[in-house]
């Protein structure tokens, strides 16, 4: 059974530039994460040539009993300016890396496929491929530095909560146009990223608001404590002040070193708390009192980037974003495998969504960057335009995972099992029909408009022959 792990990204550096750094053996460990170091002393030329056989160490786990006992790397197949096929044997499988440049307007596509094949390659698709398959957009980015990305355009990126699912997504793509990109952290500046990282403590103005300073200075205003906790008093004051706090101490800074010129500021659809059968959009007026850990918590979150020294200020409400190493979709993804793949509750509740890719359009739209996307001032949903129930959710991942129907979770079931993960029961039995008019009247148009679109792009493949790569370059173009 053949695993395989599909990622794509726009690259605003030519598809030569971009050979030369991917193709260049001695380089590999300045962009790939997953290699630790490479042995290119016996190769012929200066880059990859069909053929040709490596040593290289795995920055993973068993670095010692790969170093002892694994087979060279192999080059299987190399052609020039387009693609380069990586295969590393395997006792009863093999783990292939493949890379494919496909020019386009302003830069080149590259598609990545990770593929664990063999009979052994369940055990090899733990051990090493989707190692190697994680985190690809960060190591686009790096492969985008080297490779002199430029935008004819560049911005100054100021993103806090740029360490999260999102705003390491977010921070990648941008890079990868060529722009910069500066990231605030409570915590240590990582190393070996092609970001800058300015430390805050998301309270007060400090050093760090001397960033707002510089020359076509965008901020994007993600900070904040992941929701999935208990709804406990303590916790929602803390999903709260994490929001507000950092959202506060930034509109300062703004109005101290402004003005900046683009401002997107997160929230949620979960502001309409759990809005049954109503549908909501731009307009909807919010619910009183609504649910504390919901609506109690994006509204002062809204509220406090209002009146921020800007130019232009979209506020995204984002519905659930499908996006693999986000928690929400992991989470998914994993009772699904598990056989807890049935309705939960009553299976009725509205399941509002967005592909990544889409939900990273929108941003780029916000920011003014997306061709013939112009978008007013003011909240954007950020959600597909065809809401699932939660039945229609499960029963679809299911199809998408190649999983036997599953018996539905009762509400009280739910409940017992929040406890345990310590977890909102109301995340799963609570829901909303979310769409965007904004969106559709200024132009917007979905690269993943339904669910088995976005799901089969999304999820691994599996299948028993080949796996080719397919073309997401129409989601990805953008100035």
């Amino acid at each position: 059974m053949n695993v395989a792990y599909r990622s794509s990204q726009f690259i605003a550096a030519s598809t030569p530039g971009v050979w030369s750094v991917l193709a260049d053996p001695v380089r590999l460990p300045e962009w790939l994460s997953v290699v630790a170091s490479i042995d290119a002393a016996g190769l012929d030329g200066a880059l990859f040539r069909l053929g040709d056989r490596v040593q290289w160490i795995p920055a993973v786990a068993g670095r010692w009993v790969h170093r002892t006992f694994a087979p060279p790397l192999e080059v299987t197949r190399c052609e020039t300016g387009r693609r380069l096929e990586l295969t590393q044997p395997e006792p009863l499988a093999r783990t292939v890396m493949r890379w494919t440049l496909e020019p386009v307007e302003g830069g080149t596509v590259v598609h990545q496929e990770v593929v664990a094949a063999g009979p052994l390659s369940p055990v090899y698709d733990r051990v090493l491929a989707r190692r190697v398959a994680a985190g690809p957009h960060a190591n686009f980015a790096r492969l985008a530095r080297l490779a002199g990305a430029r935008s004819e355009r560049p911005l100054h990126a100021l993103i806090a909560g740029g360490t999260g699912a999102l705003g390491g997504r977010v921070a990648a793509d941008l890079a990868c146009r060529g722009h910069e990109v500066t990231i605030l952290t409570r915590g240590r500046p990582r190393r070996a990223t092609p970001y800058r990282y300015v430390r805050w403590d998301g309270v007060t103005v400090g050093p760090w608001a001397q960033e707002l300073e510089r020359p076509r200075t965008v901020v994007i205003n993600l900070a904040g404590e992941l929701v999935d906790c208990r709804p406990t008093d303590a916790n929602i004051v803390q999903l709260t002040a994490s929001r507000v706090d950092s959202t506060h101490a930034l509109v300062a800074a703004a109005a101290e070193r402004g003005p900046v010129q683009r401002w997107v500021q997160a929230s949620t659809t979960a502001i309409w708390s759990d809005a049954g059968e109503q549908r909501c959009t731009e307009g909807t007026p919010l619910p009183e009192p609504g649910l504390p850990q919901m609506t109690g918590v994006a509204r002062p979150w809204e509220a406090a980037a209002r009146g921020a020294n800007t130019t232009h200020q979209n506020i995204i409400r984002t519905s659930i974003v499908l996006e693999p190493e986000s928690p929400a979709f992991g989470r998914l993804e994993n009772l699904t495998l598990a056989g807890l793949g049935g309705r939960v509750g009553s299976g009725d509740q509205w399941f509002s969504w967005i592909h990544i890719d889409d939900w990273l359009a929108i941003v780029r739209a916000a920011l003014g960057l997306e061709d013939g996307v112009e978008l007013p001032d003011g909240v954007v949903v950020a959600a597909t335009e065809h809401p699932v129930r939660n039945v229609e959710l499960m029963r679809t991942l299911r199809r998408a995972l190649h999983r036997p129907p599953s018996p539905p979770t009762p509400a009280s079931v739910l409940a017992l099992g929040a406890i345990v993960l310590r977890t909102d029961p109301a995340l799963g039995l609570t829901g909303r029909h979310a769409t965007s008019t904004v969106l559709r009247d200024n132009g917007f148009r979905f690269a993943h408009p339904t669910l088995d679109d976005a799901l089969a792009d999304l999820l691994p493949a599996r299948s028993r022959a080949a796996l080719p790569t397919r073309s997401r370059t129409r989601a990805l173009r953008s100035r």
